[in-house]
């Protein structure tokens, strides 16, 4: 099986390339789905541990984590200490699962995977561009995001230009959806082809 990993930075088109992935029947991960998962379960203890007062109904409250975060960059990577290795955990469950299914392909998408230095044992990595004013406009339209919050992530991550050079498929999402999506099903193809 080829295990495809799936990363850029945010707003770049992550979202719609993995759905593309999964409208041809390929098994998918998202690893911000994982955290928004494991922020109303397993991770809620762990988290509220380290943010006294994140907790809301028994769940991670993320907009609360989001302002603390913004506040004190500094406690970034003691969250990410504790929740990243529980994505990589269902991550790897995915990937044993997928493989054991039959899948000729599962794509994992990563929004940090350059950053993390972590070796997910990817076979290839597609990496989705956009412009940085395409960039900054999705994602100020979404809700909760703000100039100041979206500039400290993206002090977090690495430069488009250095992503594209490490890509092994690139996916510029600021052509039409279709085309998009149209150069998904050529890379499952080739891929397909090619395993």
């Amino acid at each position: 099986m080829i295990r495809l990993g799936l990363t850029g930075s945010i707003a770049s088109g992550k979202s719609t390339v993995l759905k593309a992935f999964a409208d041809l029947g390929i098994p998918v991960f998202s690893s911000d789905a994982a955290v928004h998962d494991l922020y109303e379960g397993e991770a809620v203890p762990v988290v509220e541990a380290l943010f006294p007062g994140v907790t809301t109904d028994g769940r991670i409250d993320r907009a609360e984590l989001g302002r603390r975060l913004v506040a004190d960059p500094g406690a970034l990577p003691r969250l990410e200490t504790v929740v990243h290795p529980l994505v990589r955990a269902r991550m790897a469950k995915f990937l044993s699962e997928a493989e054991a299914s039959g899948a000729a392909i599962a794509v994992v998408d990563v929004p940090l995977l350059f950053e993390t230095g972590f070796d997910y044992g990817l076979d290839g990595i597609a990496v989705t561009v956009a412009r940085d004013d395409t960039i900054r406009r999705r994602a100020l339209a979404r809700p909760g995001m703000n100039v100041q919050k979206l500039d400290a992530i993206l002090a977090r991550q690495m430069p488009q230009a250095e992503k594209r050079k490490r890509a092994d498929h690139v996916f510029d999402t600021d052509r039409p959806i279709e085309e998009t999506i149209a150069e998904v099903a050529a890379l499952v193809a080739e891929l397909k082809r090619s395993n």
